[in-house]
């Protein structure tokens, strides 16, 4: 039965994963999900129900659009299979409890605003309101309404921390340093970590920032880099590894 559930959610994170692909691309875009269909970027060319299957429509043609053999990037196969190694892995650590759902929605609209962060330096607000109304819901449901007073407290601190930098930031260097997605960002953080798990992904993602940053400053004329790709990672360490507050207070000595 273990290996059954294990099959179930990584196919539908396989699924889902091919939807989030085109949510990530065309809200930024003002665009529809639904109309048009999907197609060839390329040739326009709607693809059929034998082309949309999530990674063997890849394999199947050879990583080439069926009609004008234009080639797919790699990068939307590889996005299938690691999100549905997240959702597998997700069930695996948390079982079939609430628990497990609230964080599959949380991955979901951080693998979401990952892609249109990466492609567009654009958080999509619809995304944070619709997925934190849902993990809202299934808390409710779960542990009742007093769970959203300490939700909103957990929401507010990193909310204001950040927001603190980004003040501090913008007077130091006399132009914007953070942008108010990645502030809003810490909002949505905020319906499943505790605010001090929170917290300490902004320092974690710096951590993973900083780096990423020095490599690319010769070809980064702007010096600009998305912060919510560190943020989303940070987070989902966070959620994979179980990060709580007494891991936060041994690691700081406490």
């Amino acid at each position: 039965m273990e290996v059954y559930y294990l099959i179930v959610f990584f196919i539908f994170g396989l699924i889902l994963g091919s939807f989030y692909n085109v949510v990530g691309y065309r809200l930024p875009n003002k665009m529809s999900l639904i109309s048009p269909s999907s197609h060839c970027t390329n040739c326009n060319h709607k693809l059929t129900p034998i082309e949309l299957i999530p990674v063997l429509s890849y394999l199947i043609q050879g990583g080439k659009c069926k009609n004008c053999k234009c080639k797919i990037a790699i990068f939307y196969p590889l996005f299938e299979l690691f999100t549905g190694f997240l959702f597998a892995l997700t069930y695996k650590i948390y079982g079939l409890t609430f628990d497990t759902f609230v964080y599959l929605i949380f991955i979901s609209v951080i693998l979401i605003i990952t892609i249109s962060d990466v492609l567009y330096m654009v958080i999509i607000d619809e995304v944070l309101i619709f997925g934190g109304i849902c993990i809202l819901i299934l808390k409710v449901v779960e542990s009742g309404f007093d769970i959203l007073l300490p939700t909103l407290i957990n929401m507010l601190i990193p909310f204001l921390a950040l927001l603190l930098i980004k003040i501090l930031g913008d007077f130091i260097f006399k132009k914007e340093s953070l942008g108010f997605g990645d502030i809003k960002l810490m909002l949505f953080f905020g319906t499943v970590l505790e605010w001090q798990v929170s917290v300490f992904t902004i320092f974690l993602s710096a951590f993973f920032a900083l780096p990423y940053a020095v490599l690319t400053l010769k070809n980064n004329k702007s010096h600009e880099i998305p912060l919510g790709p560190f943020l989303s990672l940070a987070a989902l360490i966070c959620v994979l590894f179980k990060i709580d507050i007494t891991f936060i207070s041994k690691l700081l000595g406490f």
